[in-house]
């Protein structure tokens, strides 16, 4: 009798139950982020998975949990998958309403899951019995602690919960909270930390008075904790409505935002005053235009979070291969059978175009040896870095061709071997730098490495807030970004802060009838993104010195319109 072939056990699947803290992406532990690296199917809510989901990999699926925000098959109500990168849908993991059917479906698969909650899991009402389900079907498990919100938005709010003499803090959850809870943190003379809704919120004070607490303890209400989008009042348990109906918050359809309350003597309005370090950013909350690509606007766009923004970044110009290629080609060449020695970069476009032509003909950064490198500014200095190539030359002083002639060397015959410089460029370059290095005695094959054109124009909703008044800044890098931005999207509304790189591209500006109100000191983007929050610091200072609320640009009355300057 032939032995009896039994089928294969499933492959074992595993489950990290993540906690994705308040809101705030930086807040994720350096553990969340290895697990979400190492995920196969990430399974939270909507506003969870828009805080974890940067640092998944490609081809992670994603399953909603909320059941009005579920991408579902036509008729079933269904949560289907979709894919990160957006270029699929899978339905390689069976869904189920239930959120522990999904994760255990997925984990049984053999799937690599990370189950992500806000806060931390250990707070999470419904995250135990997921965990217990994983235990009785012996899937195996581990939890990944987060920054719990109760903790983390006060912190953000400057509102500290402890003080040297060891207040007394516990926390509350009104939405599920009995009298008896209410009855106990009433009697208590510590801080009371209220999970709670904006509607809510004047009824889990009246709570607390009933339950003993004055009238007059103060207290700080904070909604969207630890985003750009955080606001906070302080009022105390007796004038918290009053405060939320003349700052005109409305009740929510739907039921309201969760908010964080903190209550108590020791814990609220005289600290925040002195300790408001989130809000009081110079640009907080500003939504700022950055007319540049992603890969262009990176490091520009974390600078500008460091301050409170929110960078939007909009590409005005396309790059193209140029329409000839063998002129190109014919220097690449050149390149590798030693004709340069120099080759220079005006932009990381250009590092770009020849890095491409490298790996088009298998060459990599060893194509260099031997030449000498030269880089306009620290962001080109950068990409060549990253390709694998120490610059030998970055202009000391002004980051433009005219710095880059002021440290370039005069062609030497004694000890240059080769007077010749390789400069690949786009079309509309200028001739400084050729000209210069010309007259410093060097041979210059000035190539079209790329061509710009312009960018698409961008959706409705962004052309409309650009037009509308929607942004509270906009940053020009160069004249070509003003012509480019104004003639796809149209010109920004007079009430938006016009922040430019230098004197030419505010003159640009101001040809295309636009008020310049930041120039940056130095031709740099990241001057101008300091100048920018200089002017906020400013704006800011002056409005409370007036003793006015602080308010974003675009938050203008309708009326406030700004005349063009003639000056």
């Amino acid at each position: 009798m032939s032995p009896t072939t039994l089928p294969a056990p499933p492959e074992q699947g595993h489950v990290t139950f993540l906690g994705a803290g308040p809101g705030d992406p930086g807040l994720l532990t350096l553990r969340a982020v290895e697990a979400l690296a190492n995920a196969d199917v990430l399974v939270a809510e909507h506003d969870v998975l828009d805080v974890v989901r940067t640092h998944a990999r490609q081809g992670v699926a994603e399953v909603h949990t909320d059941a009005d925000t579920t991408t579902s098959t036509p008729g079933t109500g269904t949560p289907q998958l979709t894919v990160v990168d957006g270029a699929s849908t899978t339905a390689g993991v069976p869904a189920n309403r239930d959120a522990a059917h999904l994760v255990m479906e997925a984990a049984r698969g053999g799937k690599r899951v990370v189950r992500a909650v806000s806060g931390d899991p250990g707070l999470d009402a419904y995250a135990a019995e997921e965990m217990l389900a994983c235990v009785s079907a012996g899937v195996p498990f581990e939890v990944v602690p987060g920054v719990a919100t109760a903790v983390g938005v006060p912190a953000y709010a400057g509102v500290p919960l402890r003080d040297a003499q060891g207040t007394d803090v516990r926390f509350v959850d009104a939405r599920t909270a009995s009298d008896r809870c209410w009855t106990e943190v009433g009697a208590s003379d510590g801080t009371v930390v209220v999970s709670t809704t904006l509607d809510s919120v004047a009824a889990a004070a009246g709570e607390l008075v009933s339950a003993g607490r004055k009238p007059d303890t103060p207290l700080t209400v904070t909604v969207a904790g630890t985003t750009t989008r955080q606001r906070t009042w302080t009022a105390t348990l007796g004038t918290i409505a009053q405060t939320l109906k003349q700052a005109k918050v409305l009740p929510s359809p739907e039921g309201g935002r969760p908010v964080i309350a903190v209550v108590g003597e020791r814990s609220a309005a005289a600290q925040r005053d002195r300790l408001a370090w989130f809000e009081s950013k110079p640009l907080f909350g500003w939504k700022v235009l950055v007319p540049r690509t992603k890969e262009q606007a990176a490091s520009l766009s974390d600078q500008l979070r460091s301050y409170g923004a929110v960078p939007h970044e909009v590409p005005t110009i396309a790059v193209e291969p140029p329409r000839t290629p063998q002129q190109m080609e014919r220097a690449v060449k050149g390149l590798v059978t030693g004709r340069y020695e120099w080759i220079a970069f005006t932009s990381v476009n250009a590092v770009k175009a020849v890095r491409e032509k490298f790996e088009e003909y298998g060459l990599d950064a060893r194509a260099f040896a031997g030449i000498k490198v030269a880089a306009v500014g620290e962001q080109t200095a950068n990409a060549l870095i990253a390709f694998g190539v120490k610059p030998d030359l970055v202009p000391s002083g002004e980051q433009s061709a005219a710095g880059l002639l002021e440290d370039w060397p005069p062609y030497d015959p004694v000890f240059d071997p080769i007077d010749r410089v390789f400069l690949p460029r786009a079309d509309i370059a200028t001739e400084t730098l050729v000209a210069g290095l010309i007259e410093l005695g060097w041979e210059v094959d000035d190539v079209t490495a790329y061509r710009t054109v312009r960018a698409s124009p961008p959706p409705a909703e962004t052309r409309e807030a650009i037009k509308g008044g929607g942004f509270d800044a906009v940053l020009f890098t160069s004249s070509s970004t003003v012509r480019n931005l104004v003639g796809i999207a149209g010109k920004p509304h007079n009430v938006t802060v016009i922040a430019c790189i230098g004197p030419a591209t505010a003159k640009t500006a101001e040809e295309h009838g636009l008020r310049v109100d930041v120039m940056a000191p130095e031709p740099s983007v990241h001057k101008l993104a300091e100048a920018l929050a200089d002017f906020g610091a400013r704006r800011r200072l002056a409005a409370l010195e007036a003793g006015d609320p602080v308010t974003r640009p675009s938050e203008r009355r309708p009326g406030a319109r700004r005349r063009r300057s003639t000056t």
